[in-house]
């Protein structure tokens, strides 16, 4: 029987398919045979102890305005899939947090990618300071007197939202900036938790280094290059993708990080280095397939799904 897999995303009908993660990730699961399933996370529930959701048969095609196809909903366990793909786009809020909750409790027949506990265990901008010697100096605080005295002393800061991602709300403050209180005060309006501020970096403005890593090797990277102008280098805000290679120091960081990704299932990651400093640690739905496949000539997606049937041909299924 084919193995039956269930992506966990956002509305599969707004997806870019020349440049998302997930449709690869998709299309390669079709090419091996697979069968697939999709839901978003409002359709999860618990029923009985099973984890349950409202998914649909889904066809994915490589043609713009018409890349999908999609059976009749229906209510199904999922743990009766073989693997369920976490692919939804943070915020990292509440909302995201339950989804990993329920996810851990589905039978451990199947496999859930990256880990659910991993997954909400290892927030981007948290799970990197694990490792305080591969990073720029960094603070987490909510008072601005602490912020303030990080800022006195490095001058020229980053200061961004500690959940956020795609370059939302990201500021460079330069030493003479005076928005810092302004900042402080709007980031306590609309987010509960502490903010993240860090040392600008200044080579960012020759890029900012996207790695993937598959089971915790590295598998190969992109260059992402901010607008002039432009202190972000997320390609949600303009920032260019240029070809780009693994240096010795690259490799360095992830001999470091790999064990730990691999021992918490931590499968597809993404993390981001500038100027040889590590800034992220991407588990929850990282990107950049599609951009290093053009540029290297390369298919990530079948090498993630190479490391996935090593651990089902482990489970048995």
């Amino acid at each position: 029987m084919a193995r039956k897999v269930a992506i966990q995303m956002d509305p599969v009908e707004d997806i870019d398919i020349d440049g998302d993660s997930t449709f690869v990730l998709g299309m390669e699961a079709q090419k091996r045979g697979y069968e697939l399933y999709y839901y978003q996370p409002r359709d999860l529930s618990l029923r009985d102890g099973r984890v349950m959701a409202r998914m649909q048969p889904l066809t994915l095609y490589r043609r713009a305005g018409d890349h999908h196809l999609l059976g009749e909903r229906a209510l199904r366990d999922l743990g009766d899939m073989d693997v369920v793909l976490l692919r939804q786009d943070p915020p990292f809020d509440m909302g995201y947090i339950t989804t990993t909750h329920l996810l851990e409790m589905v039978p451990p027949g199947t496999l859930v990618v990256n880990d659910p506990a991993s997954v909400r265990n290892a927030p981007e901008k948290l799970f990197v300071l694990q490792f305080p010697d591969l990073m720029p100096a960094t603070t987490i605080a909510s008072r601005i007197e602490d912020v303030q005295d990080f800022r006195d002393k490095y001058r020229d800061i980053i200061i961004k939202p500690l959940y956020g991602n795609g370059g939302a709300g990201v500021f460079h403050l330069k030493p003479d900036d005076e928005n810092l209180s302004a900042l402080m005060e709007l980031f306590a309006s609309q987010f509960p938790e502490p903010v993240i501020a860090q040392e600008y970096l200044p080579a960012v403005r020759e890029g900012d280094k996207r790695i993937i890593l598959i089971d915790g090797e590295p598998a190969g990277a992109i260059n992402r290059v901010p607008q002039e102008g432009e202190a972000r280098s997320n390609m949600h805000v303009g920032g260019t993708a240029l070809a780009d290679r693994l240096n010795e120091r690259d490799r360095e960081i992830c001999a470091r990080i790999g064990p730990e990704l691999r021992r918490r299932g931590l499968i597809f990651v993404g993390i981001d280095v500038i100027g040889g400093l590590l800034t992220e640690i991407n588990v929850t739905s990282p990107t950049g397939l599609q951009e290093i496949n053009r540029f290297d000539n390369v298919c990530l997606e079948a090498r993630i799904w190479d490391a996935i049937e090593r651990r089902l041909d482990e489970r048995g299924r």
